[in-house]
């Protein structure tokens, strides 16, 4: 069995081959707003939203929502982005706060750094700022930020109990979260050892039982889900097969719901998987008066 730091590896290690790709070779990975992924495109990202960003912060993006648009953040907030990427939402929740709040992001690989900070200096940010670092040792003070976002990150980490008890640390009393983030009921034993399914966002997913169980455990109160999306054939399908480069940058294979690495094994349990994977909008707040999990 691998251990945290191996897992971790190689998440970090399929992301930031999928960012290093060049996205202008002619393949439907994505250089224009019409090729974006399967996923941003039912992120809940509008057209309006998605054409005032870098390209570059559109097409590296690899999430399963929309954070900000659901989130209440206000002028002067301090917002944390856990795993940032490429930028996308780091450069939404920076101009909601304004040039008096801040945005920091934390991401493990340093090719998504690298892709985050040219976004941000190409958007003209000030109020931005992008540290190394794990979700489940986050490099934040406590009590420091006013929102926790994230999007299609969690599910990656191997330890999620320390995610979500950072999250509780890093929140001001009273604070808020909202992260999107996929969940499921269902999946065969076999499936959640394949290595593409990880890095895919499904196979380290849990329920939303233990998603909500887990953020209480943490010191955290009011969690709910707010919305969720649950996934037809073709959008897992986009999950499965289409979200990831293949060696050559480009498409390996192509299907009605996208193109991606030429993994037409995994297209049958798609099929199969319909109804028991979902992208959730899930909330959470600190209490006025914390109580520290131990």
């Amino acid at each position: 069995m691998k251990s945290s730091a191996e897992v971790r590896k190689g998440v970090s290690a399929s992301y930031a081959k999928a960012v290093s790709k060049p996205a202008s070779k002619g393949c439907c990975c994505g250089a224009t707003p019409e090729q974006k992924g399967v996923v941003v495109k039912a992120g809940g990202y509008s057209t309006r939203e998605l054409e005032d960003l870098p390209a570059d912060a559109v097409v590296n993006s690899f999430g399963c929502g929309n954070p900000v648009a659901m989130s209440e953040l206000r002028k002067g907030d301090v917002v944390l982005d856990l795993g940032s990427g490429a930028g996308i939402d780091l450069l939404l929740a920076a101009r909601k706060v304004g040039a008096k709040g801040k945005v920091i992001g934390v991401d493990m690989t340093d090719e998504m750094i690298a892709a985050a900070e040219k976004n941000v200096r190409a958007a003209g940010l000030k109020n931005v700022q992008v540290r190394k670092g794990i979700i489940e040792e986050l490099p934040v003070e406590d009590a420091s930020v006013d929102w926790v976002i994230s999007n299609c990150v969690i599910n990656l980490s191997p330890e999620k109990k320390r995610v979500f008890r950072e999250i509780a640390r890093v929140l001001k009393p009273g604070g808020q979260m909202l992260i999107s983030d996929i969940v499921l009921e269902k999946m065969p034993a076999k499936l959640k050892k394949d290595p593409r399914l990880y890095a895919s966002c499904i196979s380290g997913a849990i329920s939303e039982k233990k998603y909500l169980e887990g953020l209480r455990a943490a010191g955290l109160i009011k969690t709910s889900v707010r919305e969720r999306l649950v996934y037809d054939e073709c959008q897992l399908e986009g999950f499965f097969v289409s979200e990831m480069p293949d060696e050559e940058g480009c498409c390996g294979s192509t299907s009605s719901c996208g193109c991606g690495v030429a993994a037409d094994d995994l297209k049958p349990i798609a099929r199969k998987m319909v109804g028991n994977i979902w992208s959730a909008k899930i909330y959470a707040r600190k209490p006025q008066r914390s109580k520290r999990a131990t």
